[in-house]
């Protein structure tokens, strides 16, 4: 077992509002699974650890303990016209700025 993975991926699936049965379809694995994973009587695969740091927007870095930061938060800007990323960027880094 990996320490505080089970805290982690419980915490990460209920962040998320997903339910074990979600995670399970997502993962293609069933809920008893993912319920292991959480109760830490299972380790998953590095197949699944790595679906599960994609799911949750995280790093197996963070899953494995290795980082104590979660995530962080991304927008995404597909769709967007150049000028209109243009001006998120500019937001943004004028947010950093104050």
């Amino acid at each position: 077992m990996i320490k505080g993975l089970p805290e982690k991926l419980r915490d990460l699936r209920m962040s998320m509002g997903f339910s074990q049965r979600t995670v399970a379809k997502k993962l293609n694995v069933s809920p008893a699974i993912i319920s292991g994973y959480e109760t830490g009587e299972r380790t998953p695969s590095t197949e699944n650890l790595l679906a599960l740091s994609y799911l949750y927007h995280c790093s197996t870095d963070y899953l494995l303990g290795r980082e104590s930061v979660a995530r962080q938060k991304s927008i995404g800007a597909e769709g967007l016209t150049p000028k209109q990323i243009k001006i998120l960027t500019e937001l943004v880094e004028t947010m950093r700025d104050s």
